[in-house]
């Protein structure tokens, strides 16, 4: 599968800050690619540079084979974009916007067909001040599809949305990747990554710190499975006595490390021998925000560049 991203070496310099410092990644065509980082490692600074909004410092950048900053005019024929917090203008339907935007581009659609796709046919005349947030970013999304894009940028599409909104905004992401579409979100929800992303990539400080399909980085970087229950502290300090695993105590959780399935039979074992209360058993699994948090923060104690360089 070809790539419809290609970053080598990109850094962006402002004075003596590196917003951007010798990030590389890949992204092949057709898939969904999730960019994740907290505020200031340089998300914003990378998608406006693969859009073609802001040059470079050094490095390379191709989206579709072509340069974003010295092939600008071409490429944006090709991608579309949905900034964060979408706004219009306040008068207009999403049936005029679909109609406007299709001139701008010189493109023939027919609004309702790209209205359908997004779910927002039912409200093709409704004001955009009426809409709620959802169906605004649902709009949103309706406009960077009017060019008929190979490659899709979506920044934060779902911030501020209610649960159901969200999930609204994540159907339309998921039949975008079967139409053979590549996205690349940005998102500061996890779990948001998780479901819909084929391949991730983190970054803090400027730089990659780690990247792959979410269940790679959570194998790489995850703890071990836990068997979780609530207990006391007591509990806790009988079974560090007992058992050759780690055992943690954040109340009112008592986690014991497994490193294989079957030592959860020994730890249950241990645990009915202690005659001692315990209640509500379950495993305990790293998700990729709690391999995130682990990341972000080990970074920033200065104890990750060189695991991850």
């Amino acid at each position: 599968m070809p790539d419809a991203i290609c970053v080598e070496g990109l850094a962006k310099r402002y004075g003596t800050l590196r917003a951007v410092d010798g990030v590389s990644f890949t992204v092949p065509e057709g898939r969904v690619f999730a960019f994740l980082g907290p505020n200031g490692a340089g998300k914003t600074t990378t998608v406006e540079i693969l859009e073609g909004l802001r040059n470079r410092s050094a490095g390379s950048v191709q989206v579709l084979g072509l340069d974003p900053w010295k092939d600008g005019p071409e490429l944006h024929e090709q991608i579309g974009v949905i900034p964060q917090e979408f706004r219009f203008f306040d008068k207009i339907h999403p049936r005029e916007a679909v109609v406007y935007y299709a001139r701008l581009f010189g493109s023939t659609v027919d609004p309702l067909a790209i209205l359908r796709r997004v779910y927002l046919e039912k409200k093709a005349d409704a004001r955009f001040d009426t809409l709620s947030g959802g169906q605004k970013q649902k709009l949103g999304l309706a406009l960077s599809l009017v060019n008929n894009p190979r490659v899709l940028f979506l920044d934060e599409p779902t911030t501020g949305l209610d649960p159901q909104a969200r999930r609204g905004i994540w159907e339309v992401i998921r039949a975008l990747r079967a139409e053979g579409r590549t996205v690349f979100l940005t998102t500061h929800y996890l779990e948001e990554a998780s479901l819909l992303a084929d391949q991730v990539a983190i970054i803090h400080r400027g730089q990659i710190i780690s990247s792959g399909t979410p269940e790679q980085i959570i194998a790489a970087h995850g703890r071990p499975d836990r068997l979780r229950f609530e207990a006391g502290p007591e509990v806790a300090r009988y079974l560090s006595g007992k058992l050759p695993f780690a055992v943690t105590n954040e109340p009112p959780y008592v986690d014991v490390e497994l490193r294989r399935k079957q030592d959860a039979l020994q730890v249950l074992t241990v645990l009915e021998a202690s005659q001692l209360g315990w209640d509500h058993l379950s495993v305990a699994r790293d998700t990729l925000e709690d391999v995130f948090v682990r990341l972000v923060g080990r970074m920033d104690d200065g104890v990750i560049k060189s695991e991850a360089s």
